[in-house]
């Protein structure tokens, strides 16, 4: 069985992430100086199919106080909270209301991005595990 590691994993993810990843509503403002842009739920999901543990969401509110949308990170089975994708809050978002949540069943509403994600994460590491769908 491969160990993964995670920095290994880190510089994957952030070589994968790419405009046609990033979430539908996100992928008009995605840039490459902002790559975690719009990248932050099935980011969660790779790291939970390799490491297991929690997937965390918690609620994003601009500058100005109005919610814009969630943030999914994850909860290692150690404990430590491990977020590849945090450094996308840029201008003054915050994050609260955070809880765990249950790994959505079957495909998700990415699907299509998530598994284009693992592909590229693939191609650079190799063989992941299969999906915990």
């Amino acid at each position: 069985m491969t160990t993964w590691n995670l920095l290994d994993l880190d510089k994957a993810l952030r070589a994968s992430w790419a405009a046609d990843t990033a979430s539908p509503d996100d992928q008009a403002d995605w840039q490459p100086g902002n790559p975690a842009w719009g990248h932050c739920d099935i980011t969660a999901l790779v790291v939970n199919d390799i490491f297991g543990g929690d997937l965390v969401v918690g609620e994003v509110y601009l500058a100005g106080g109005g919610q814009r949308g969630f943030h999914w990170w994850n909860r290692l089975p150690s404990g430590v909270e491990l977020d590849l994708t945090r450094e996308q809050f840029r201008d003054g978002q915050t994050v609260t209301a955070a809880r765990v949540v249950e790994r959505p069943p079957g495909p998700l509403r990415r699907w299509d991005e998530y598994l284009l994600l693992r592909k590229r994460v693939i191609e650079i590491l190799g063989a992941l595990p299969k999906p915990m769908v």
